[in-house]
């Protein structure tokens, strides 16, 4: 790379870093969550590195922030479930170690048989994530016990490892829950988001070209793939609404009058099923209207697509009032969505009121007016039900 390209490509990065730290700072996301998860940590793993150094005066002081750092996760109900597993796993190492190193004495072999035992043990699966640290505590623990002077000062070391990973679990658990808690309700509602500002920008590209009355197989073909994609981001969705759920129990912001009595990530998980359908049906519009590409000469149908691009567009307009989803402003959006659906629920009389003055063929398989017709239907069902859903979600 020459020294030309190089200082071109800096002001880019420096934008890139300005533009990330301008949306931790302005929007609640994945950048103000990345910065709240390293002040965090680096909290707990300061205040572990502490008392275990400082307060102890341990051998190997660095398996507290260790623990404190591996342990911080997203919600207090996992840093809960993954500190167990933690200290469950070091424990096991720590013991599979101290039996045959006691048994056996401080050799290769002995090495050896503990490292097979230790990764047997943490393949099971019975710790999940935390299953290969059982072997990590095991080589940590065995080289702490051959350093050892003598059999009194390697049960104290050994000890000592699991004390160090307990207080560093303590503490890490301890910070995620007193240091702004995780409460992610909103996790819930950026499900939502992501699938409906794919919907919204796949339906904002459709519409217009059937106004225009040209569909050309570069158009339909990159529709058909656009719908092919939505799996990814449903299951990001889902992933994001299994967060949300996690963050509640043992979480004390739950307790806040606020967030009582809330009940909605069941409305939230029935919001995204219906996008998902409707991504779906998109996938099989998308194959019509190919078809009536390759085989549609008369253009006589040009109002038809027509009043079927307004119907798309009030759709589209739904699918960007759901895209900016949030929960505090709940009733305004519910009060936005069903003027919306009445809107489309007129465009889809008028397809309808077209088909019939046309005398479209719409029980002909072999033509594509019948699928776009029932495939309208439905998407109107899911935009009814997506509203009904939401204003369910609203406060008695």
């Amino acid at each position: 790379m020459t020294r030309g390209e190089t200082g071109a490509g800096t002001p880019g990065r420096w934008a890139r870093a300005r533009a990330w730290w301008l949306r931790a700072l302005r929007h609640e996301g994945t950048e103000r969550l990345t910065l709240l998860w390293t002040g965090k940590a680096a909290l707990a793993a300061t205040l572990a590195w502490t008392v275990a150094h400082v307060l102890l005066d341990a051998r190997s002081p660095a398996f507290a922030p260790f623990s404190a750092v591996t342990t911080m996760y997203v919600t207090v109900y996992r840093s809960l479930v993954q500190s167990l597993r933690y200290l469950v796993a070091v424990t096991l190492g720590v013991a599979v170690q101290a039996a045959l190193g006691f048994l056996a004495g401080p050799d290769v072999l002995t090495f050896a048989i503990v490292a097979v035992v230790a990764l047997v043990i943490g393949r099971t699966g019975l710790l999940g994530d935390q299953g290969p640290q059982v072997a990590t505590a095991a080589f940590f623990a065995f080289s702490t016990y051959v350093a050892a002077a003598d059999h009194a000062d390697r049960v104290a070391q050994l000890g000592q490892i699991v004390l160090l990973v307990l207080i560093g679990c303590a503490i890490g658990t301890a910070v995620n829950l007193a240091v702004a808690p995780p409460l992610r309700y909103r996790s819930a509602e950026h499900g939502v988001r992501v699938l409906a500002r794919t919907l919204y920008e796949l339906t904002s590209d459709m519409y217009p070209a059937l106004r225009d009355g040209v569909l050309e197989a570069e158009d339909t073909g990159r529709w058909r793939e656009r719908s092919s994609w939505s799996g990814g981001f449903v299951a990001q969705a889902r992933a994001d609404l299994d967060i949300a759920r996690e963050s509640v129990p043992f979480n004390p912001r739950r307790l806040l009058r606020r967030n009582r009595g809330h009940g909605g990530f069941q409305g939230y998980a029935s919001v995204l099923d219906a996008l998902e359908r409707t991504l779906h049906q998109f996938a099989s519009l998308a194959r019509s209207l190919d078809q009536w590409r390759e085989a549609e000469n008369d253009y006589s149908y040009r109002r038809f697509l027509d009043r079927y691009a307004a119907f798309l567009e009030a759709v589209s307009e739904s699918a960007r009032e759901l895209a900016v989803l949030d929960e505090s402003t709940l009733p305004a959006h519910t009060d936005r969505l069903a003027g919306l659906a009445a809107t489309a629920r007129l465009r889809l009389a008028e397809v309808a009121e077209e088909a019939a003055l046309r005398k479209l063929p719409l029980a002909d398989p072999t033509r594509p007016y019948g699928v776009l017709v029932v495939e309208a239907n439905r998407l109107m069902e899911e935009v009814q039900y997506t509203g009904d859903v939401l204003r369910g979600l609203l406060p008695r």
